[in-house]
């Protein structure tokens, strides 16, 4: 009988704070695989990397990347935060130095070709000369790739495609899901071939696992939360004759002795390389949550100036600190963390009413937000650039308000994602700037300022 471990993280998002204790986690735990003659793979299931944190921002992800390279990852797949957070050139070069398979199966270059850096599928053997197909599928965001410069296609066809070599191929059928809890589990209903599903996206966990039909799935949470092992047990004839599935608590792994100083030096290497001068300010750029400020002004203003358009709204939660004196991108990166891009989208001057009325409102300025690209708390209240409002009426551009004329209205993208004016803006055609954040924006405005 022939034991063999699978250890998978997730969703990490760069939170290096977790990083330390969890690679030496994981080195100890290969070596104990070592000393009892047992293989061990281990792959990461995609958003290893986010831009908020200085470090990888600084490095473009390539830090991160370093990273998985010292603590002998197998593989990897993309995720979203690698796929649509990178400007075309960065993701290309991302794994140049990798030491460990890019297994995806649906990213293609706009050609139809994989890039020289994805596999759409590996085998790996053990000792015992067991192989282990590995194919890995990530969430398809087609206009977004395409604004990029990529090809993304649908998962399940993919999947269909590469299924039938592989089973050829392999004993053992592992996949990297970075597609959602969903969609894990339908796969794992409808492609019964599938032994395992190490999961991702939806930033779910599984403390066991879950058996669907005959597939186990399996998912670590997020941010360095947990770690995922399975455990496989495969007879002589390569038959797997039981497998489980267990995740480790971050807080149960016994901290290292120097921790906190290589989390900081994470933080001042980024810090570092972010010292970039962008500005030196006359008069302070003051933030607050709940009160329109200069810099939420001034936030609103650059995202109407870069997108042209009539009119422009941002929520000043945005913003999360004040600046003064000497502004470096470490500054704006810090005050505007959030992998959000500009929006434009047409609107009559009745469905832009519409979405107004709803901003003005007394609760959403206090909801709490996670995911959609925020890494903020509240929303804040909103703020507009071209819009007035006097004695209850609305102007545009010091004009009133026409019902009936067509608009066109800036927004930060997390509000076209189906969670926000639901009346309105679903059905709407969206024209996403891409590969530009707003911190970009911000610095465009002050550089153009100076």
């Amino acid at each position: 009988m022939e034991t063999i471990h699978i250890f998978h993280t997730n969703d990490f998002h760069s939170h290096l704070e977790h990083w330390p204790r969890i690679q030496e986690f994981l080195q100890r735990k290969k070596k104990q695989s070592q000393v009892q003659g047992e293989d061990l793979f281990l792959f990461d299931i995609g958003d290893f990397i986010d831009r908020w944190h200085p470090y990888t921002e600084a490095t473009m992800g390539r830090g991160n990347i370093t990273l998985l390279n010292q603590c002998g990852y197998n593989a990897v797949t993309i995720g979203n935060n690698e796929g649509v957070n990178l400007p075309h050139d960065d993701l290309d070069h991302l794994y140049d130095e990798a030491k460990f398979d890019v297994i995806n199966a649906n990213l293609y270059q706009k050609n139809g070709h994989y890039p020289d850096w994805v596999k759409p599928y590996k085998v790996y053997r053990t000792t015992e000369g067991t192989r282990i197909g590995v194919i890995g599928l990530t969430a398809r965001f087609d206009h977004l790739y395409g604004l990029l410069g990529w090809g993304i296609t649908e998962p399940l066809e993919e999947l269909k495609k590469w299924l039938e070599p592989l089973k050829k191929e392999a004993d053992v059928i592992i996949l990297l899901s970075h597609l959602g809890i969903k969609d894990d589990e339908y796969i794992a209903e409808h492609f019964p071939d599938i032994d395992l599903i190490l999961g991702a996206h939806t930033h779910h966990f599984l403390e066991k696992g879950k058996l669907v039909g005959r597939t186990l799935i399996g998912a670590a949470g997020k941010f360095g939360y947990f770690v995922g092992h399975m455990t496989l047990q495969v007879n002589e004839k390569k038959e797997i004759v039981h497998k489980e599935a267990i995740l480790y608590d971050f807080q149960d792994i016994p901290p290292l002795e120097n921790e906190q100083e290589q989390i900081q030096d994470f933080l001042e290497k980024g810090k570092e390389l972010l010292n970039e001068k962008v500005t030196v300010l006359k008069e302070p750029l003051i933030h607050d949550f709940f009160h329109e400020t200069n810099f939420s002004k001034l936030l609103c203003k650059a995202l109407r100036n870069w997108c042209q358009t009539d009119c422009a709204m941002v929520n000043a939660g945005l913003l999360l600190g004040s600046l003064s004196g000497l502004v470096t991108t470490y500054d704006l990166l810090k005050i505007c963390p959030h992998p959000i891009n500009p929006c434009v989208v047409e609107l009559t001057g009745e469905e832009l009413e519409k979405i107004l009325e709803e901003t003005n409102g007394e609760e959403l300025p206090h909801k709490e937000i996670k995911g959609l690209g925020f890494r903020g708390t509240v929303l804040g209240i909103f703020v507009y650039d071209g819009i007035q409002f006097r004695n209850n009426q609305l102007f545009v551009n010091n004009h009133p308000l026409e019902k009936n004329r067509t608009y066109t209205f800036a927004l930060p993208d997390m509000f076209t994602f189906g969670h926000f004016f639901k009346e309105v803006l679903p059905q709407k055609h969206k024209k996403y700037f891409l590969p530009e954040f707003l911190r970009d924006l911000l610095k465009w405005e002050l550089e153009k300022q100076q």
